[in-house]
């Protein structure tokens, strides 16, 4: 099993690579060696906001950066989301790259970790319900870090250890819902 693991801010002095790669590493010394988990980090594909002249839902996108985006997306078999909270939503560069795709995130299970004011909870609501439109399983458990009590002065990241046991639970759940999609999955997204 293959895991993206998308890091969905890109704006300056961010903390989503720093989230991203501790989501990284506990999955990484928890899950065993049948799942891999990459990086995605959206600052790598620099997509401009949707400049395809047709629906992802419709054709496959033409612009080069759209091919290298889906060709990357559609060689996962699941996802884990890490977003900000931004005025109550998830960064535009997190739900723009979304929807770039369609049929490359069809049958496949995402998990969330969120980090905000209050663990980017109401921001990860936004990307369930675009998950669903995807045809996504969207799992249950999300991990919600408080910039209060997860980073020193709202900035330098130093996660509680109760954190830890949540990761751990999501990925067994999304690691079994990859594998029970896997067969279904080119049903799914046909």
């Amino acid at each position: 099993m293959r895991i993206g693991i998308i890091i969905g801010s890109t704006r300056p002095g961010r903390n989503g690579d720093r989230v991203a790669r501790w989501v990284r590493d506990r999955t990484v010394e928890y899950a065993d060696d049948t799942a891999e988990f990459d990086l995605v980090d959206l600052q790598d594909y620099q997509l401009p906001l949707l400049d395809e002249p047709v629906p992802a839902l419709r054709a496959p996108g033409q612009q080069p950066h759209t091919r290298r985006w889906a060709e990357r997306i559609g060689s996962y078999d699941a996802f884990i989301f890490v977003t900000p909270e931004y005025n109550t939503a998830p960064p535009a560069s997190l739900t723009n790259a979304i929807n770039f795709l369609h049929r490359e995130w069809g049958g496949k299970p995402v998990a969330y970790v969120g980090y905000g004011i209050y663990g980017a909870v109401m921001a990860v609501q936004k990307l369930r319900a675009q998950a669903g439109v995807l045809r996504m399983a969207d799992i249950g458990p999300q991990v919600a870090l408080t910039l209060s009590e997860d980073f020193v002065n709202f900035t330098d990241f130093q996660p509680r250890e109760l954190h830890t046991a949540a990761i751990h639970g999501l990925v067994d759940e999304l690691l079994a819902w990859a594998r029970a999609l896997a067969p279904l999955r080119p049903a799914l997204v046909s």
